[in-house]
Parts: C-alpha cells; sequence; structure tokens
C-alpha cells in the first residue's frame, strides 16, 4: 500500500514538474517576442506564437501518459483519424483555397493559378516524400537483438513523427503571411489534432521500456519542429509576395502527403476501422467549421 502511495506520489510530481516546464518554455517565448516586438518583424513573431501553440497541443497530449499505461485500438484508430481529417480540412480550406486566391490576386489566369497549385502541391508532397526515404533503414543483421529491433522501429516512428509536424509547422508560418484570421485558426485546428499524436509519441515509447518521464518528454519534444517550421517559412514566404501562392501550395501538399501515407494509413491497420472513418469526419467537420463557419 505504500509502495503504491509512492508510486501515485512521483507521478504527479512529474506531471506537476512537466506543467511547470511547459508554461516557463511558453512564458519564455512570449517575453523573447515582447522584448523583440519593436525590431523583429510581428508577421515572424505571429508564426511564432502559431508554431508554439502547435507545440503546446503536443506536449499536452503527452503528459497523461504519466499516469495512462495503455489506451485501446478502437481509441488510437479514432485519435489518428481525428488528427487525419483535421489535416485534411486544412489543407483545403487553410492553405489550398487561400493559394488559389492568392495566385488570382497576383494577375494568374483561374487555369493558370490552378497549375501553379498542383505544381506547388506535387512539390510539396515530393519534399516530403523524400524526407521520408532518408529515414534510416531498420537493420537486417542476423546478430541484432530483439531489443535492438524494437528500439529501431521506436526510432522510424519518432522521426517520422518529427518529419511530419513540418509541414504543419510551415502551414501556420505560410498562412500567418497569407492571413492573420486564416493563421489562427490553422494554428487551433492543428493543436488540436497534435494532442492525440503526442499522446501516442509518448505511449509508444513507454510501451518500448522506455522510463514514463522520459517518454513523456520525448513526445512532448518532438512538437518543437513546428514553431522553427512556422518561422522559418513565414520568412521565406515574406521575402517575396510572389512565394506566397507557391509556399501554400508546398504547405499542402507535404500536409497531404503525410495523411494519406502515413496518418490514415496506420489509423486502419486495427480492426477498428470504422472508428477511424469516423474520427476522420469528426476532426473534418471540426476543422472545416473553424474554417469557414465561424469567422474567427
Amino acid at each position: 500500500m505504500l509502495a503504491f502511495g509512492s508510486a501515485q506520489f512521483r507521478l504527479l510530481r512529474q506531471a506537476l514538474g512537466s506543467l511547470v516546464l511547459l508554461l516557463g518554455v511558453a512564458l519564455l517565448f512570449e517575453r523573447i517576442v515582447e522584448f523583440h516586438e519593436s525590431s523583429v518583424d510581428p508577421v515572424i513573431g505571429l508564426a511564432l506564437q502559431g508554431g508554439l501553440l502547435c507545440a503546446v497541443g503536443t506536449a499536452l497530449g503527452a503528459i497523461p501518459v504519466l499516469f495512462v499505461r495503455v489506451i485501446s485500438a478502437r481509441t488510437e484508430a479514432a485519435m489518428l483519424g481525428f488528427g487525419g481529417g483535421v489535416m485534411l480540412a486544412a489543407t483545403a480550406f487553410s492553405l489550398l483555397m487561400p493559394g488559389l486566391e492568392a495566385a488570382r490576386g497576383q494577375g494568374y489566369q483561374a487555369w493558370q493559378a490552378s497549375l501553379l497549385m498542383v505544381a506547388g502541391l506535387l512539390l510539396g508532397a515530393g519534399g516530403l516524400f523524400a524526407g521520408g526515404r532518408l529515414l534510416p533503414v531498420l537493420s537486417s543483421r542476423p546478430s541484432a537483438s530483439e531489443d535492438e529491433t524494437r528500439m529501431a522501429r521506436v526510432l522510424l516512428f519518432v522521426v517520422a513523427i518529427v518529419l511530419h509536424n513540418v509541414p504543419e509547422g510551415m502551414a501556420v508560418g505560410v498562412a500567418t503571411v497569407a492571413s492573420l484570421e486564416d493563421a489562427r485558426q490553422l494554428a487551433l485546428g492543428i493543436a488540436l489534432q497534435d494532442v492525440p499524436e503526442g499522446m501516442i509519441v509518448a505511449l509508444v515509447l513507454a510501451s518500448a521500456g522506455m522510463g514514463r518521464g522520459k517518454a513523456v518528454a520525448i513526445g512532448a519534444a518532438s512538437g518543437l519542429v513546428e514553431p522553427l517550421a512556422a518561422v522559418i517559412s513565414a520568412w521565406l514566404v515574406g521575402i517575396s509576395n510572389m512565394l506566397l501562392p507557391w509556399g501554400l501550395a508546398f504547405a499542402a501538399g507535404a500536409m497531404l502527403f503525410a495523411v494519406v501515407h502515413e496518418i490514415v494509413p496506420q489509423a486502419h491497420r486495427t480492426a477498428h476501422g470504422m472508428s477511424a472513418s469516423l474520427g476522420v469526419l469528426a476532426g473534418f467537420c471540426l476543422m472545416m467549421g473553424l474554417d469557414t463557419g465561424l469567422g474567427w
């Protein structure tokens, strides 16, 4: 009984410590932005804030793993489907449609704007595909132990998650340059879908034998690439307005590829395909409502 209480107290202490650390990091970044707001492009600061919101969503999702040992396959499928639905709606309503409008605003005819967006979309998907091909390959050595093979798979999973977080950050950064209102809606939607993603990453690490505190820390850190990608993308697009439709299309292509190649197939690998499909519909409807119905 005493051991159980001690374990629960340790988990509670780790959770509170994680929350304090998370809040501290968020406040630090906020102070940095405020301190440099007179000399830093406001758009860059807003892109950073949007990317940080996404990173906070990932961290919040990872923290419950300190208490939750496992989640059911049905719940995992539904959460993955929800994230895929949010990203699909964001691709259409927050990236492709504003990209078409931006291209037409630059003087392109309707068919020329469509071709531009198709080209940018294919470039974005191709870029993410090429990045995936560079991931380390599992060792096929007969001498490799079971633990080494399992950890190699875990490493591949974490790297893949980090890689597909890049287009999410890119989308926020480019959308910030295009429209502040669209960027806020997009960042909120991505942050919502990052919550189950952070939980899944931390659970995979914990189930592979990693300590829960370390698993939560790595799961939370997997989202830090998003503010970095948001700032870099906003800066690049801000150099020339001509890059805006290309940036939106590139981010849309990378995000679309991540959904159809990674998230949706993984959600349907279990026997709970219906839960995954319902999750996709729920995520898509929620993000569509944020983009088109609320007018934030």
